[in-house]
C-alpha cells in the first residue's frame, strides 16, 4: 500500500508540530511521499511565513530593506532545525537564497521558498529524500500542469529514492523559472503526487478532525462527517463550508482515489473519507440521513408577477434575466409559481444599483407587478441519503416551523442530495441550530 500525506502549515508551525508530523509518519510504512506546507502561525498573532515572503517582495520592489523581516524567516527555521536536532544549516541556506534576489527576482520564486525550506528540513527529520518541486511538478507556459511531463518525472524520483519529502505549492516552466498555484497549492501538489503515483490513500493533515457537519461558530461542538461524496462536498463548499476546494481535490477524484482529512493534532481520529461514492452505508449514515448543513447570508428576492401568464412565463422569464445579465448580477435561484415567479441573487450585487434595476423591471410591459424582499439567508441542507426517504421536505419545514422560523424561498435539486430554504438573516443561526439538533445529531 502506498499513502502520499501532505501537511498543512499549522501542522508544520514549530518543532512540536514536526516531531507529531515525524510521529504520525513513522507509525504507518505506507506514508513514503510527503509534502509539506511552509510553517504557518504558532498562535493568533503570529505570522505565517509565506505572509512574511510576500512582504520580502513588496519591500525588494520598493527599494526598502528586508532585513528584519528575513531575520523574522531566519529565526522561525533556525528554532526548528536546533530544536529538532537536526544538521542542515538552514540560516545559511536562506542567507545565500535571498543574497541573490533582485528587482527581477519572481514573485513566485520568493513565496515559495517557505515550502522548499520547511521541506528540506522534513526530509532530514524522517530521514528521507528531500525531493525539489522543481525538479518535476511541471508547468506549461499557459500556468497548466503538465501533467505527463510531471507523472513521469515523479515516478521516476520516487523509483529512485523510494521515500521522499517533497514541497508543495510550486513547480517550474519549461524555462527553469518558479512558478506557483493559488494561495492553497500546496493541497494540489499532494493530490496530484497521489494521482501520479497511484497511490491507494491520499491523507490531507490539519488542524481539524475532518469536515464538520455544521459551522461551528453557530453549533458549538457540531459532528464530524465520516464519510462524504464528491457531490455533497461540491453542495457544502459552494454554500460557504470550510471544506477542501473541488479544484484541490480533481487530481485523485479523477483517478478515484480516496481523500482522508485528518487532524495533525489528534491523529487517532479518523477524520473524514471522501470518495465519488460508497457501496455501503454506516448504519449512522442510514439513521441520521443528512450530511452537513451550510449557507450564506445577504441574499436578496425578486417577486415577479403576472396574471394568467402561462406559456408566456417562459418569454418573461428570458426577459428579467437578459436584465440581470446586463447588471452582471449572477442568480442564486427561480423560485416559481403559476403566476409568479423569483430570482434569487446575492445583495451586494445591487447596492448603487437597486433603483434602476427595479424601475427596469417594472418597465417590462409583461409583468404586473414586481417587489424586492433583503435580508434573505439561504441554507443547504446536503445528504445523498435523502434521494431514498419519503417526507424528508415535510420534517424539516415541520422542524423549523415549531421553532418558528419562516421559510421564505424552498429549492430542492435534481439529483436529490440538496434541499436549499431561504430564511431572513435574523432568523439564520436559528435555522441551522434547528436543523442540526433535528436531523443531524
Amino acid at each position: 500500500m502506498l499513502k502520499v500525506v501532505k501537511f498543512g502549515g499549522s501542522s508544520l508551525a514549530d518543532s512540536s508540530q514536526f516531531a507529531k508530523v515525524k510521529e504520525i509518519v513513522k507509525y504507518d510504512k505506507a506514508r513514503e511521499v510527503v509534502v509539506v506546507s511552509a510553517p504557518g502561525k504558532r498562535q493568533s498573532d503570529d505570522n505565517k511565513i509565506t505572509d512574511l515572503l510576500y512582504l520580502i517582495h513588496a519591500h525588494i520592489k520598493y527599494g526598502v530593506s528586508f532585513d528584519t523581516v528575513l531575520s523574522m524567516i531566519t529565526d522561525r527555521f533556525t528554532e526548528i532545525q536546533k530544536e529538532c536536532g537536526l544538521k542542515t544549516d538552514i540560516a545559511s541556506v536562506i542567507s545565500d537564497t535571498f543574497s541573490k534576489v533582485d528587482r527581477n527576482t519572481s514573485v513566485d520564486f520568493i513565496v515559495s521558498r517557505g515550502e522548499c525550506f520547511s521541506a528540506m528540513l522534513m526530509a532530514e527529520y524522517l530521514g528521507y529524500e528531500f525531493v525539489d518541486a522543481a525538479d518535476w511538478l511541471c508547468f506549461d507556459y499557459d500556468g497548466k500542469v503538465n501533467a505527463e511531463a510531471s507523472e513521469a518525472k515523479l515516478r521516476e524520483l520516487k523509483g529512485i529514492y523510494g521515500r521522499i519529502v517533497t514541497p508543495g505549492f510550486y513547480g517550474t516552466f519549461p524555462s527553469g523559472e518558479v512558478h506557483v498555484f493559488p494561495r492553497g497549492g500546496s493541497d494540489i501538489t499532494g493530490a496530484l503526487a497521489a494521482a501520479y503515483l497511484g497511490a491507494d490513500v491520499y491523507e490531507n493533515w490539519t488542524d481539524v478532525s475532518g469536515i464538520l457537519m455544521v459551522d461551528p461558530r453557530i453549533v458549538r461542538n457540531p459532528k464530524t462527517i465520516a464519510r462524504v461524496t464528491y457531490d455533497e462536498l461540491r453542495e457544502l463548499s459552494y454554500m460557504g463550508a470550510s471544506v477542501l476546494h473541488e479544484d484541490t481535490v480533481f487530481p485523485v477524484r479523477r483517478a478515484d482515489i480516496p481523500v482522508n482529512i485528518r487532524n495533525t493534532n489528534d491523529p487517532d481520529d479518523p477524520g473524514t473519507i471522501i470518495r465519488e461514492h460508497f457501496d455501503d452505508e454506516l448504519a449512522e449514515e442510514n439513521e441520521r440521513f443528512i450530511t452537513g448543513i451550510a449557507g450564506k447570508r445577504n441574499f436578496s428576492i425578486i417577486n415577479i408577477y403576472k396574471s394568467r401568464i402561462g406559456e408566456a412565463k417562459i418569454g418573461l422569464l428570458r426577459q428579467v434575466l437578459e436584465v440581470f445579465d446586463r447588471y452582471g448580477i449572477p442568480v442564486e435561484q427561480i423560485p416559481s409559481g403559476v403566476d409568479s415567479f423569483s430570482v434569487v441573487f446575492p445583495s451586494e450585487n445591487i447596492k448603487t444599483r437597486k433603483h434602476d434595476l427595479m424601475h427596469e423591471l417594472e418597465a417590462l410591459e409583461d409583468i404586473d407587478s414586481c417587489e424586492l424582499t433583503e435580508g434573505i439567508s439561504l441554507i443547504a441542507i446536503v445528504g445523498r441519503q435523502m434521494a431514498y426517504r419519503s417526507g424528508i421536505s415535510g420534517k424539516i419545514f415541520r422542524a423549523l416551523g415549531d421553532n418558528k422560523v419562516n421559510i421564505r424561498t424552498i429549492e430542492q435539486g435534481a439529483d436529490e442530495i440538496n434541499i436549499m430554504i431561504g430564511v431572513y438573516n435574523e432568523d439564520f443561526d436559528r435555522a441551522v441550530r434547528v436543523l442540526y439538533e433535528s436531523f443531524a445529531r
